[in-house]
């Protein structure tokens, strides 16, 4: 009887569905792993191929003096309003993240912007990732 009911419960807790990862985390799965690799540090299996090396998503903040730029990262996900960077090869994703509602959030200049809500959940995802 014993072994029936381990039986049952192994079956049952193969039932339960993990949590579905946040939706940053999916998008960066989803989109930017190729380049960036599934850590984020630049090696992913399209990097080899490319004629800039990914950046390492995961030094953002140390490049930074320790502060994690929103609005640049932002601005260099989406790519419509991306600073000039001419050894950049990363292409403009604004298209892909510009579905869903949009959040107001400051990007770090006092005033409120809308933003769509996929292009911060990655941005937030990549901020969670930082090594300093």
């Amino acid at each position: 009887m014993r072994t029936g009911y381990l039986i049952l419960g192994l079956v049952l807790a193969g039932c339960v569905n993990e949590p579905e990862p946040p939706l940053g985390k999916q998008l960066f799965a989803q989109n930017c792993v190729g380049c960036h690799g599934t850590d984020g540090k630049g090696e992913g299996w399209v990097s080899s191929s490319l004629s800039v090396k990914p950046a390492d998503l995961t030094t953002i903040s140390a490049r930074n003096g320790g502060r994690f730029p929103l609005s640049d990262v932002l601005s260099s996900i989406d790519g419509f309003h991306r600073k000039t960077l001419p050894e950049s090869t990363m292409p403009e994703w604004g298209f892909i993240f510009s579905d869903g509602p949009l959040e107001q959030i400051d990007t770090g200049d006092g005033v409120l912007t809308p933003v769509p809500e996929p292009l911060i959940a990655l941005a937030r995802y990549l901020e969670s990732i930082q090594e300093l």
